[in-house]
């Protein structure tokens, strides 16, 4: 096996790879990368058996053939390489020499027919979007998965297909959001399926053009997304998301209307000598004004009035402050509209106008 190649069109596929590779394997052959040469076409493959992402780059190679090498040694060399520098890629027995200019670099191989396959379902379904408008959905739910929850479900994102309509949808049992657009073509299907948390992040990584378009294919246990020379593929999580439609069906308070950039800076000052553990705050809303204030075990307090627009009967709620700045921060509006519940059982935070998306918190008690 034998290549030369750019180090600029070889460094952000092999980047690309390398964030999929754990770190510790149980398998050394897992934290290796794959590569494929043959004719016309080098193919990089990196996987932790639950989620692969392969790279595809046109080179006609010297000698084809394949290997595996060290992934993160092999992304070092190449990233500490200068720009736009050659590099010679040769296999001899059981090692692959890397040259470029005056430096040599050996690495210990393992051999690619002992690289794990893969496994994937038949793909049911498929729809095409663009890029940016799925990057953008990713990026306003993604914040609110949960992290290593017993119920596993809410450790990943749903994803629901309706016609043409997409929906993404993120809990972590406090929290909760929605981004709910058009996909611009009729799919003549309805599903629901949950990505993984770890395959979120990464496809919300791999998504840097926005015009660019996508291809995603899933059955009941995977999904595979085709976008550029990459193809990401992912397993499933095998569950049923929870019904959160219920929260739509109870009598509301008027909407309140204000400032996110004031709203934002006052949480953020406030919270400062909130309890380190529950990063609560309570809200007093009354006619155009609205009271935010905490305080903690050490009998720090702080507090902050914020003028607004609301009219209707006065209301005292409870927060955790991390995650009212989290949903505050995702708005792209100048002003956020906040409507709570009359049971006080959540507050959803959306723009004025009619937005693609909305955030909902659940109180807290202090």
């Amino acid at each position: 096996m034998k290549f030369i190649i750019n180090r600029d069109q070889l460094l952000t596929p092999l980047q690309h790879i390398v964030s999929v590779i754990e770190k510790r394997q149980t398998m050394p052959i897992l934290s290796n990368v794959l590569i494929n040469a043959n004719e016309n076409q080098l193919v990089l493959t990196g996987t932790d058996l639950e989620i692969q992402v392969v790279a595809k780059i046109d080179l006609n190679a010297d000698q084809p053939g394949s290997v595996t090498v060290p992934a993160r040694k092999f992304l070092d060399i190449c990233r500490l390489l200068p720009n736009e520098a050659e590099i010679k890629f040769e296999q001899k027995e059981d090692k692959v020499k890397v040259t470029s200019g005056r430096g040599r670099f050996s690495l210990t191989t393992l051999p690619a027919e002992n690289y794990p396959e893969f496994t994937e379902s038949e793909f049911d379904n498929t729809f095409v979007i663009n890029a940016g408008k799925l990057k953008k959905a990713l990026d306003k739910t993604i914040f609110c998965m949960a992290n290593q929850d017993v119920r596993y479900y809410l450790n990943g994102l749903l994803l629901h297909v309706s016609n043409s309509r997409l929906k993404l949808v993120a809990s972590d049992g406090h929290r909760l959001s929605i981004y709910d657009d058009d996909i611009g073509e009729a799919t003549g299907y309805e599903s629901r399926i949950i990505v993984p948390r770890k395959g979120v992040q990464e496809l919300s990584r791999l998504l840097d053009d926005s015009d660019a378009e996508a291809t995603i294919q899933f059955s009941n246990n995977n999904i595979r997304i085709f976008y550029k020379d990459l193809i990401f593929s992912a397993k499933l999580v095998d569950a049923k998301y929870p019904d959160f439609s219920r929260v739509f069906d109870q009598p509301f308070h008027n909407p309140v209307l204000i400032q996110k950039q004031l709203l934002k800076e006052a949480l953020t000052r406030v919270s400062v000598l909130s309890n380190e553990k529950f990063k609560g705050v309570t809200l007093d809303i009354s006619d155009n004004l609205m009271k935010i204030s905490t305080h903690n075990p050490e009998y720090d307090e702080a507090e902050e009035e914020l003028v607004m627009q609301y009219q209707g009967e006065s209301l005292s709620i409870s927060f955790n402050s991390q995650y009212m700045l989290d949903a505050v921060s995702n708005l792209d509006s100048e002003m956020a509209v906040m409507t709570f519940a009359s049971n006080a059982s959540s507050c959803f935070i959306e723009e004025p106008d009619q937005s693609l998306f909305k955030f909902i918190v659940m109180p807290m008690r202090l």
